[in-house]
């Protein structure tokens, strides 16, 4: 391990799932811990001053393996998403009784397996974005009488969609408060061995990318597009099968992306997940590690901490 790198503590507790744990989200408030599993079931925990999560509630629904979940921005209401490998998005909402969840939308738009989902930034409404293994992406938009819109992009990545993440609402380089228009862009990773940037405009996506950002050898995992708060950059990190995690940079709005490699693991790379502030990027990797890495005033990105 390099030198100057801490280890920090972690907290284990039983999920009660009887299979495979594929994703782990909190809520916005850190309050709340939603897991979701192989065997077909989401979990619900409460955090609390003890060391051990309370489970709040088990949702069933789903007819196959469920690979994750996303909470709702908490303006619209205590709200999740979860996808699965039966080609369903289900949104559940939380009723007047604390912890009682219903299904209140069952999207089945997808002829294969829903791979990844994502919720917008708020300023853009309650809008989901959807990966399939049949190569498209959906987005959803809900409506105030309780409808939803549905927008398309089809075939974006040939083989399957892996993983989908939406760009921050606010421009680069804006200021806090500044009035503008919201930024409606997404990034997708896929089994082409990818990442593509997308665009709405004129009431259609576009790629918004060219060529597509292709550093990776293997299928890309995950993609995710860092907060910027106010930084005159975009910046957006990609990791894959090939055991690699890109840091992909854009100057301003039509610029080339430009990649850099973080770091070679030596074994795939499931997920990337950055801090709120977007300097601290964690990475999950196939040998069950967890690193923090931040990028230095030279440009170098240094590993931090090791989760223990």
């Amino acid at each position: 391990m390099s030198s100057g790198v801490k280890q920090t503590g972690s907290q284990k507790f039983e999920s009660g799932h009887q299979d495979v744990v594929h994703d782990v989200t909190m809520d916005y408030y850190g309050k709340r811990i939603a897991t979701c599993s192989a065997d077909r079931t989401i979990k619900l925990f409460g955090m609390n001053t003890s060391d051990t999560p309370t489970l709040l509630a088990s949702l069933t629904g789903h007819e196959g393996p469920v690979w994750q979940v996303a909470w709702a921005n908490p303006k619209f209401g205590s709200m999740l998403a979860s996808c699965s490998y039966d080609r369903r998005v289900i949104i559940w909402r939380e009723g007047q009784q604390e912890n009682e969840w219903s299904q209140v939308q069952v999207f089945k738009e997808h002829e294969a397996s829903v791979n990844s989902i994502s919720w917008a930034p708020h300023e853009l409404g309650l809008c989901l974005a959807c990966g399939s293994s049949d190569g498209s992406i959906t987005v959803f938009t809900g409506r105030e009488d309780g409808s939803w819109d549905k927008t398309k992009i089809d075939q974006a990545h040939q083989v399957g969609v892996t993983a989908v993440s939406w760009a921050p609402a606010s421009a680069p380089g804006s200021l806090v408060g500044q009035p503008s228009d919201p930024v409606q862009k997404l990034v997708s990773g896929g089994c082409d061995n990818t990442a593509k940037v997308w665009k709405f405009y004129n009431g259609s996506w576009k790629l918004d990318c060219f060529p597509p950002l292709q550093m990776h050898t293997d299928w890309v995992r995950d993609v995710a597009w860092a907060p910027n708060l106010g930084l005159p950059r975009s910046t957006i990190a990609s990791c894959s099968q090939d055991g690699k995690v890109v840091i992909w940079t854009q100057g301003k709005e039509g610029d080339k992306w430009e990649g850099k490699i973080l770091n070679d693991f030596k074994t795939p790379v499931w997920r990337v997940s950055w801090s709120l502030t977007g300097n601290i990027l964690a990475v999950a990797d196939g040998n069950n590690n967890v690193t923090l890495w931040k990028e230095a005033v030279d440009g170098e990105w240094n590993q931090v901490t090791t989760v223990q």
